[in-house]
């Protein structure tokens, strides 16, 4: 299984993810949720996925994370 990618992404995902985490006030606080769940390097599957963090959730398809969403917003794919 792949290892989600969070570097050298193509510039349309990176401004996107950047563009959600603005729009959507994701704290310093849940940013550093992400920062420990990086540094474990968790395999993805192939296709959809997401990770839910309680406050929001990561979500991606492969390799590549594509977006963030609120508490209360509906992820597909598979739950990592």
């Amino acid at each position: 299984m792949p290892k989600i990618q969070w570097t050298n992404l193509p510039i349309a995902v990176r401004d996107h993810l950047f563009e959600r985490l603005r729009e959507r006030q994701i704290s310093a606080e849940d940013l550093y949720q992400l920062k420990l769940s990086r540094e474990a390097e968790p395999d993805t599957p192939e296709g959809a996925w997401y990770k839910d963090f309680g406050s929001f959730k990561i979500c991606g398809n492969g390799k590549y994370p594509k977006t963030f969403l609120l508490r209360g917003q509906p992820a597909t794919g598979k739950k990592l």
